[in-house]
């Protein structure tokens, strides 16, 4: 087709080109729907909407968990996408409890989260980012969730942060094969999005639980979510970074330490020496023979 009778003007696909770009930038990269949807119109269609009697609406808000019969298309429908299950938070909170306390092992731990369906960002993310390092190292690192690059390779900090998370390391003389990398949530949110509070509440006991397993001697929470969830606290990371806490894991007690994530010091490369003095007290703590 030649370009006079293109029906994207030159102009126009320059335009659309650079949407595109900036999506990526964004960490816009997955469709989670299969047509697109017209926002500008939904005011219009709730207008046009019918009035819900009382009934109705109490039904509507009423919680409710279909059963695996309810999520089967109906006989004689192959062809017909079975319909989703909801999900009380609730409910998954206390099987993700159930089961994390059941695993015996890391490996049973990831066998066990790879099976869970308590938590929707499973659907959209490509994989489930597990965790990496030595199991048996005597740091524990933390992060909150993973980006597009580690959806992609199943592994926690592989992207631009996490390059810089291994030079941070080196520093202090340990890689990988000498610290272990998880996240609280370990499923990607879909275009990079802060999770939910119930997504985290959620994921919560598996890393609770991959913790006690590892049972390392120093933890580092990198970056606000991570500390926040893990420390069980509301103050922000400006005010914790850098302030030793005792986590308790029910059979001993855990030195850790909040410093801040990686991907926000490529933002604000000034506050790397704040993060240096952070590593220099980790080493120092490392130094330290094992209770």
């Amino acid at each position: 087709m030649s370009p006079e009778h293109s029906p994207i003007s030159a102009e126009h696909s320059l335009t659309v080109r650079e949407l595109l770009a900036f999506y990526a930038a964004a960490g816009v990269d997955c469709a989670l729907l299969d047509e697109p949807v017209n926002r500008l119109l939904e005011d219009d269609a709730a207008m046009a909407a019918p009035a819900i009697e009382p009934a109705q609406r109490q039904a509507a808000s009423s919680p409710a968990v279909s059963s695996p019969a309810s999520s089967l298309p109906p006989p004689g429908a192959q062809g017909a996408a079975p319909a989703a299950t909801v999900v009380i938070p609730e409910a998954a909170i206390a099987s993700a409890r159930e089961l994390a306390r059941s695993a015996p092992t890391l490996e049973a731990l990831r066998e066990l989260m790879e099976r869970f369906d308590g938590c929707a960002l499973k659907a959209t993310a490509t994989r489930l980012v597990f965790a990496d390092g030595n199991p048996q190292a005597r740091l524990m690192l933390i992060g909150e969730a993973p980006g597009r690059d580690e959806d992609l390779q199943g592994l926690p900090f592989v992207g631009r942060s996490g390059q810089l998370l291994d030079r941070m390391l080196a520093a202090i003389g340990l890689d990988r094969t000498s610290v272990y990398i998880a996240n609280v949530i370990p499923w990607r949110p879909p275009g990079n999005r802060t999770p939910t509070p119930q997504e985290t509440q959620i994921c919560l006991p598996f890393i609770t639980r991959q913790i006690e397993l590892v049972d390392p001697d120093v933890i580092m929470t990198l970056g606000n979510p991570s500390t926040q969830a893990i420390l069980a606290t509301r103050e922000g990371i400006m005010r914790t970074r850098g302030r030793w806490v005792d986590y308790d894991t029910g059979r001993r007690t855990i030195r850790a330490l909040p410093t801040f994530h990686p991907a926000y010091l490529l933002r604000q490369p000034s506050y790397k020496r704040l993060s240096w003095q952070d590593l220099c007290a980790v080493s120092r703590a490392l130094q330290t023979p094992a209770v």
